[in-house]
């Protein structure tokens, strides 16, 4: 313990120094819903924050309340950072969520699909539509769905089936006529992932669809010939899907991993049950018992169950309920239809801000003339999450394929990205790309890209470090940073990070990159300390730093302490904060805000004022335990004047947003930002759209159609 630690204890005692990790997710969840409920999105756009929603709470369930189930079961007695036990979180959790999914069920049912009504998108009960149109579902139930359907009895003979994690199903209540007494029987059918949810019903205007739920429990009798069906309800189970590897005993890490994910899809320990609301008691009771739940682990919901589906009506056709499409920006430096990218970075450092800044036009333009350059020797890459069809990955394998040295460094336990990681892996391997698979016991979360390039005999190597991973698709959904530069010192000390992932290595001569779990950590509270030494009343310190989350008790308390020595500190965290602001005698320097919008923020930027001469960071890590302690990531300088007066500026634009900006209070809560005192409202994502449309319009068409075609 530190010194001042005991001072931070002894300033407020009895007052608690950390938000509970699982309930600040919730509470980012419960702003993700205002964005639901908010009438600045279009409508569609609205129903995908629905959607977002459920599948964060999936991913809660299988993973966070997962874990806390564990932790009871295990019988471990030790409280989390705020005191709690993992009994006392399971509790608050389910207090917190049940009125959470109670809003998300009247957004939905009272607001959204309404309005979707009158834009022409109607969702029918089965029993109300016409003779003719029944006739036309009971065809498509005959040759597109019976087939596939496989009812499964529960009886002695027959035990509670393995349901598959998050499929949708039906449990009938059946009663046999053909036995001398009543027979209540229960079934149940598991709906195939590859069924479309949604069918539609051919009128002569607008859209309009039927579950398909609807029309199996409709057509039950066809699958249960001769029997009285008496109730039929849906019901969705979640599990456990955190996946555990041995590395240190698996001989093949690709093999365990692939081998782990099928288990995945079936999930081990369930962990939550999802019900419809008109499932009588005995049903409920049947399914809770089988599944092995108690009472506290089923969620009944008077709405349709599995909502990430509804996202497949994003693929509508109607652009007025979207939001409206955008142009992204080329970087002034590379918009020369003829401009090598490497004379560029070798004139000055590039920052590039996704997704104002385009990604194609920047990264891939990178990525693909090193690939087809002659010039350029070797390619080496960090992959976390890239996606499926990666333009990224086919650059990599024709830079292979013409004989360059390739090394992709791919993280094959990024979470739920394992199989798509899995099958790229292989295609770069069988065209000799060397892929190396992870460090024992860590993760790579880095975003590095460095091109290695012969120039007048001489060897000159190129760098893109960034916040995010190379992924064309979330580069036009997520914010992020990204870094090119041609600096020999850091572009030296990369190539010793490669060295560190690939080989064997400890390097300790690191005087530019901050890397985690080597160095990082130390030098953030450095940091954080030297801001807090350099204050003075005349020469105040300041820290101002954007990330996903923080969630690390050594960083926290030394942010506690510069706040105590005066420095002001104002942090844009998007998700996750167990830092308590605004506490007297602890942290009222400190300012917590967080940024919700049509894009996912997600750059991490760190500014030190350091006595005037201030210095700037961006990284891979968010300030948590596992960025810092079980990961390996990156945090590099930026050195440019023009680029630190670049992202001070973008820092003011975040911190003056007052419609998409929300402020964490002392005690965990979050409220809305709005325009005060005559202020008019300020969006920082509509401002930097704004700004590049501005920049665009500057741009010679000639110039402009060529980058369009690329």
């Amino acid at each position: 313990m530190e010194p001042a630690d005991q001072d931070i204890i002894l300033l407020k005692p009895g007052t608690k120094l950390f938000f509970n990790r699982e309930l600040s997710l919730i509470e980012f969840n419960k702003r993700v819903l205002a964005e639901a409920e908010s009438p600045e999105h279009p409508l569609l756009e609205r129903l995908k924050f629905i959607t977002i929603f459920s599948s964060n709470q999936d991913e809660f369930f299988m993973i966070r309340v997962a874990g806390l189930k564990n932790q009871k079961q295990a019988g471990v007695v030790e409280l989390s950072a705020d005191g709690m036990t993992p009994q006392e979180q399971l509790k608050e959790i389910r207090k917190r969520l049940i009125p959470l999914y109670e809003k998300q069920t009247k957004i939905l049912l009272e607001d959204i699909i309404p309005a979707l009504e009158k834009e022409g998108i109607f969702f029918h009960n089965y029993r109300d539509l016409s003779e003719d149109e029944k006739e036309e579902l009971n065809q498509f139930f005959c040759e597109s769905v019976l087939p596939v359907l496989t009812p499964l009895s529960l009886d002695p003979a027959h035990p509670f089936p393995r349901l598959i994690n998050r499929s949708l199903n039906i449990v009938f209540a059946i009663n046999d006529t053909q036995k001398k007494y009543e027979e209540r029987k229960i079934a149940f059918i598991q709906l195939p992932s590859f069924l479309p949810r949604f069918i539609r019903i051919n009128r002569p205007s607008g859209y309009h669809f039927v579950l398909i739920e609807q029309i199996i429990k409709a057509k039950a009798q066809v699958l249960f010939p001769g029997l009285e069906i008496i109730t039929a309800h849906t019901f969705r189970v979640t599990r456990d899907a955190d996946i555990e590897i041995a590395e240190d005993e698996a001989e093949d890490l690709l093999d365990e991993i692939a081998e782990q994910i099928k288990h995945r899809k079936w999930g081990t320990a369930p962990v939550r049950l999802e019900v419809s609301g008109r499932m009588p008691y005995y049903l409920v009771d049947l399914l809770r018992q089988s599944l092995e739940l108690e009472e506290d682990d089923v969620y009944i919901l008077n709405r349709p169950l599995n909502l990430p589906d509804f996202m497949q009506l994003l693929k509508l056709d109607i652009r007025h309920l979207k939001d409206p499409p955008f142009q992204t920006r080329v970087l002034p430096e590379l918009q020369g239809i003829n401009k090598n990218i490497f004379s560029a970075i070798s004139e000055k450092d590039l920052l590039v801000h996704h997704p104002f800044d385009s990604f194609t036009n920047s990264v891939l333009k990178f990525v693909n003339e090193a690939a087809d350059d002659p010039d350029v020797l070797a390619i080496k890459i960090t992959l976390y999450r890239t996606g499926t069809n990666s333009p990224v990955v086919d650059a990599l394998k024709r830079a292979a394929e013409k004989g360059k040295e390739v090394t992709a460094f791919v993280e094959l336990k990024a979470r739920f990205d394992e199989e798509s990681n899995i099958h790229w892996a292989r295609a770069l391997e069988q065209v000799g790309v060397h892929v190396i698979y992870g460090i024992l016991g860590l993760k790579t979360h880095c975003k590095v890209l460095l091109v290695v390039r012969k120039e007048n005999n001489v060897l000159k190597t190129y760098v893109h470090l960034a916040t995010g991973n190379y992924n064309q698709i979330t580069a036009r959904l997520y914010t992020d940073i990204g870094l090119f530069t041609s600096n020999k010192e850091i572009a030296s000390e990369v190539v010793h990070l490669f060295n560190y992932l690939t080989g064997y290595s400890y390097y300790k001569e690191w005087k530019h990159l901050l890397v985690a779990p080597i160095n990082l950590r130390q030098n953030i509270i450095r940091l954080i300390n030297r801001e807090a030494e350099l204050h003075t009343p005349e020469n105040p310190g300041f820290i101002f730093a954007k990330m996903n989350s923080i969630a690390h008790d050594e960083v926290t308390k030394a942010l506690y302490r510069a706040s105590i020595k005066g420095v002001k500190i104002n942090l844009i965290v998007r998700g996750v904060c167990c830092l308590r602001p605004g506490i007297e005698g602890l942290s009222e320097n400190i300012e917590v805000r967080s940024i919700l919008g049509r894009f996912l923020e997600h750059s991490r930027i760190f500014m030190f004022k350091n006595g005037g001469n201030h210095e700037f960071y961006l990284s891979s890590a968010d300030w948590m335990t596992r960025n810092l302690h079980r990961r390996v990531e990156v945090a590099f300088p930026v050195y440019d004047k023009n680029i630190k007066k670049e992202l001070h500026e973008l820092l003011n634009i975040y911190w003056k947003d007052n419609t998409k900006s929300w402020r964490l209070l002392p005690d965990g809560s979050y409220e809305k930002l709005t325009p005060q005192n005559g202020t008019a409202p300020f969006s920082a994502q509509e401002f930097l759209l704004k700004k590049i449309e501005k920049a665009r319009k500057k741009i010679p068409q000639k110039i402009l159609h060529f980058f369009k075609t690329q």
